[in-house]
């Protein structure tokens, strides 16, 4: 029998080579290669969020300059310019020293805590759930396996979106596989009712949803992983408290008490991992290759702290609150993308805090990768998605702000297309279909009755204006005006939707008519 799964060694995480090859490795081999690897290659982008979080944390401890001075070091981070002169040391070494590497691993993590089955101190979970997640009668109360899983139906309703799962048959799955499920259920969990942890009369089964759950994480990627690892470590914002130690759970020597406080969120350690909201505890196998079932239940009822995740975009509403933009899975990264080059207070948006005060000398070479899950606040998971712009951070406001404004008016400039083109699909419908609208000076639109054409007009539209937007997003074309090609997309997606055949029809043409009108006001509006 394995004695567990450890995994510095286990190969767990998917990667992609320089070499064009693909293979599993584990934490060692992924620190001391990482300037070989251009890229994960988790099919589960939730988890893949959640583990750059806890890389970008090692990477913190690991990291260090030619003086041994590390990424979290105390003293560096009271001074933005020393801190960032160290990551540029850093950074030119092209490496971590595989000394660093193991050293962290072996000496300063203690035994067992990156192990998934560990007995005492199981990676990322309470191995007290054991005893505290029981029914009326006293006896162990899994979740189940297909709990754990996201994308796998539980209970009696749930959508089957990746395989065919009941409670009744539940199907193992593999350790690593389980190992990416356990971080996304942290990060991005549900909400409301769980399995009960019986040691409080008060919300025994009811739990809070994850720290990033809806959102979208944006992080800098270069052409390594090393690269996008370290610039992964966010900036310190105003040093940091040296009377309080950051530690993360798998380093600190005792399990938090759920009924107590939460311990304060440092940087950099716990404001990547500390601010979970949910205790799992895995099933393993008898031969430690699998996870049979898990417990989930919740970890803690404290108000959730007030803290911005230095990965997300902040939207500004319109009574100044701040909010964190959620992920749309109809949404393309390409209209997030002036959010990520406008400085703050330039904007209605906040720039997510990691992508500031990048090195200029690999602005270049520097795109953007997004992590998503569309997810309601609750319990409903639609859909997720990865996805990573061109390298636009050369055009950041503080490098090119003539490129920055410029992609910012054509993000503008399309989205006011898009939506006077819903507005002109829905109105060509009522038209078409209303004889009285048709003859009435002003039509009045339902949003309850949009018709075909809305959706099928702007399945068609979006599309082509990346297209469009792409081939603007080049210096040269600065001084181009956005909306006539974004005009012209619009036309030809709203006369697809509607059809050759029916603009045929006398009372369709005469919509189609009108609906082409109140599309080129956006073209008198701006001119």
């Amino acid at each position: 029998m394995a004695d567990g799964f450890d995994l510095r060694d286990e190969p767990w995480i998917p990667v992609r080579w320089t070499n064009g090859a693909s293979s599993w490795c584990g934490l060692r081999e992924l620190f001391h290669r990482a300037h070989e690897i251009v890229d994960l290659e988790l099919p589960v982008p939730p988890a893949a969020s959640g583990l750059l979080r806890i890389l970008a944390e090692m990477t913190a401890r690991i990291a260090r300059d030619e003086n041994s001075v590390r990424l979290d070091d105390e003293d560096a981070a009271e001074e933005i310019a020393t801190w960032l002169d160290v990551r540029e040391e850093i950074l030119a070494a092209g490496r971590f020293d595989p000394q660093a590497v193991d050293a962290y691993l072996d000496e300063e993590v203690p035994a067992g805590r990156l192990d998934l089955f560990d007995p005492v101190r199981p990676f990322l979970q309470d191995p007290r759930l054991a005893t505290e997640c029981v029914d009326a009668q006293g006896k162990p109360n899994p979740s189940g396996v297909n709990k754990l899983v996201f994308g796998r139906p539980t209970g009696v309703n749930g959508a089957v979106l990746f395989g065919h799962f009941t409670d009744k048959d539940p199907v193992a799955v593999s350790a690593a596989e389980a190992a990416w499920h356990l971080i996304a259920q942290l990060y991005y969990g549900p909400a409301g009712q769980c399995t009960p942890r019986r040691i409080t009369e008060v919300r025994t089964g009811s739990g809070d949803a994850g720290p990033l759950r809806k959102a979208v994480s944006y992080h800098a990627w270069g052409a390594d992983l090393f690269t996008s690892l370290v610039l992964a470590v966010p900036v310190p914002d105003d040093g940091s408290d040296a009377d309080v130690p950051d530690e993360c759970p798998w380093e600190t020597g005792d399990l938090p008490d759920p009924l107590a406080p939460p311990a304060e969120l440092t940087w950099p350690g716990r404001l990547l991992t500390g601010r979970f909201r949910h205790a799992v505890l895995l099933v393993p196998s008898a031969d430690r290759t699998q996870v049979t079932d898990a417990y989930i239940t919740w970890s803690t009822h404290e108000p959730k702290p007030a803290v911005r995740d230095p990965y997300v975009i902040l939207d500004r509403g319109k009574e100044g609150q701040l909010h964190v933009r959620e992920a749309d899975g109809a949404r393309a990264l390409w209209r997030d993308v002036d959010a990520l080059l406008l400085m703050d207070g330039s904007h209605s948006a906040l720039r997510p805090h990691s992508l500031t005060s990048l090195p200029p000398r690999l602005r270049r070479r520097l795109s953007v990768r997004a992590y998503g899950f569309h997810q309601d606040g609750k319990q409903t998971d639609t859909t997720w998605f990865e996805a990573t712009t061109p390298p636009i951070l050369q055009w950041q406001e503080e490098a090119d702000p003539r490129m920055a404004r410029h992609l910012a008016r054509c993000h503008q400039a399309a989205e006011d297309v898009g939506a006077r083109l819903e507005y002109a699909a829905r109105l060509a419908w009522r038209l078409a279909t209303d004889a009285s609208a048709a003859a009435a000076p002003t039509v009045k639109l339902d949003r309850r009755k949009p018709g075909p054409w809305a959706e099928a007009a702007l399945g068609r539209y979006w599309p082509a204006a990346e297209r469009e937007f792409w081939q603007m997003a080049a210096p040269e074309r600065c001084d181009t005006p956005p909306l006539p090609p974004l005009m012209k997309a619009a036309l030809t997606a709203l006369d697809d939707a509607i059809g050759a055949a029916n603009r045929a029809d006398i009372r369709v043409a005469r919509a189609r008519s009108r609906a082409r009108a109140a599309l080129h006001a956006v073209l008198r509006a701006a001119a």
